[in-house]
């Protein structure tokens, strides 16, 4: 009895580190068909040099579709389909032009219409400039100050963070609610400082909010040198102040049909459990999308080739997930958790990238507690330890899987956290091509997603 008692807790003490044991051997297996035979690099070239820009509804962001659809089935997945989703159908229009006059001097300025904005009158618009740091001091300012003035949002990026995605956040409001409120106050434009970590003349763009009960006015971006400029020129004088003119085109039309592009590998054990790997195929208009988020749908689409190239057959379905229209109204991602529910799915995971495919550092788990994310540490960070993927964290997890969070009951949301150093540099701006992608990095960032995504797989959250 004794003997029988000894070799028991033997073999239970040894399981652990059998597993452990095949995890490390398949993982290694994960990275070695990742770094040497990739294909979500050259994938990519050909969706930014090929296809290009974009944005939602437009004629690029079918060829984008069509293009995926085929890729994934060309990679022998399971099952390749399309979900129907409606989008809207905004455009740039002409290049937008904007100066400031200083007196009778003309001064050029980088700029670019915000997504969702209105165009300007044909004759554009010029106006003097009220600068201000916040919403909070465009209100107390009220409309004594603030009619028929151009609001200049100057709050810049807190250098002190370290991830530079937080900076960014506490930022963005400017640029995303900002227009909507100067115009309560009788603002004819608004102008904001591009939402970057550097200094440069390229202005970013991204959506902001079009309050359909209230009034519409034109906003754009304006880069980060020429925030600077235009705020040390209304600083030396208060009079005669500084005017701005800008003009732009853009419009708003009816909303298009569009797709979200779905593979599958489907679970030899689990077929209705789903693990969702996924990025946003839709891009700004100014540049190829490289980075946000070419390299992110890219990367998941690669991360099954990975696991079926290495022979794993996974115990549950694992997705790859291209949403359609994450930058201006997160159509694709409302779409994707209003089928899952509808369809009864259970999730275990889903999990996004959309931070660029820089040097991956780690994940972060939303909406856990810090019991479960000790575990998850304990489990699994000696395993992604050597590939420096092992910074697991919580956090937010991004916009495309979020809305499953009210669907999808017992779902796991979890964002890939690349480094963020170069990001917003690039991000929203025409700088974002395929040039500024590193081979390596997005590799490393793909195998690093299946690494995850094979341990969820084996034993579950």
């Amino acid at each position: 009895m004794k003997k029988t008692f000894t070799l028991l807790c033997a073999a239970m003490l040894a399981a652990p580190l059998v597993h452990a044991q095949q995890d490390s051997l398949t993982i290694r297996k994960i990275y070695d068909e990742a770094l040497v035979n990739g294909k979500s690099y050259e994938s990519l070239r050909y969706l930014c040099k090929n296809i290009g820009q974009r944005i939602s509804g437009s004629a690029n962001a079918q060829k984008a579709v069509e293009y995926s659809k085929k890729l994934m089935e060309s990679y022998g997945f399971d099952k390749v389909y399309l979900q129907e989703v409606m989008v809207p159908h905004w455009v740039r229009g002409e290049k937008e032009t904007a100066f400031i006059f200083d007196g009778k001097t003309r001064i050029p300025v980088p700029v670019a219409a915000l997504g969702m904005t209105v165009a300007t009158p044909k004759e554009g618009v010029t106006a003097d400039v009220i600068e201000v740091q916040s919403l909070k001091e465009v209100e107390s300012l009220g409309e004594k100050v603030i009619k028929g003035k151009i609001v200049f949002f100057n709050r810049a990026f807190d250098q002190r963070f370290i991830e530079t995605g937080r900076a960014y956040g506490t930022a963005g409001d400017q640029r995303f609610m900002g227009p909507a409120v100067a115009a309560k106050y009788g603002a004819v434009g608004v102008i904001v400082r591009s939402l970057s970590s550097t200094l440069d003349d390229f202005p970013h763009t991204g959506a902001t909010l079009v309050d359909k009960d209230g009034k519409s006015i034109p906003a754009a971006a304006i880069s980060t040198k020429a925030a600077n400029k235009l705020s040390a020129m209304l600083k030396m004088r208060k009079f005669p102040a500084a005017k701005f003119y800008f003009k732009q085109s853009c419009q708003l039309l009816p909303d298009a049909l569009s797709y979200n592009v779905v593979g599958e590998l489907t679970g030899t054990e689990h077929p209705n459990k789903f693990i969702t790997v996924g990025g946003h195929l839709d891009s700004w208009d100014l540049a190829e999308g490289a980075h946000d988020d070419g390299t992110g749908v890219m990367q998941s689409a690669e991360v099954l080739r990975v696991l079926k190239a290495i022979g794993y057959h996974p115990k549950n379905t694992i997705r790859a997930v291209f949403f359609m229209n994450e930058e201006n109204g997160d159509r694709g991602g409302l779409k994707y958790a209003e089928l899952a529910a509808q369809n009864k799915e259970e999730h275990i995971a889903a999990i996004e990238t959309d931070e660029g495919g820089f040097t991956p550092r780690g994940f972060s788990f939303s909406d856990v507690s810090k019991d479960f994310i000790a575990k998850v540490n304990t489990n699994w960070k000696a395993l992604l330890e050597p590939y420096e993927v092992d910074q697991l964290t919580i956090g937010g997890a991004g916009a495309d899987i979020e809305p499953m969070k009210k669907t999808v009951p017992g779902v796991v949301l979890i964002g890939f956290r690349p480094d963020s150093q170069r990001y917003f540099n690039i991000h929203h701006t025409p700088n974002d091509v395929f040039e500024n992608v590193n081979k390596r990095e997005l590799e490393l960032g793909g195998a690093g997603m299946a690494a995850l995504i094979y341990l969820i797989d084996q034993h579950g959250l």
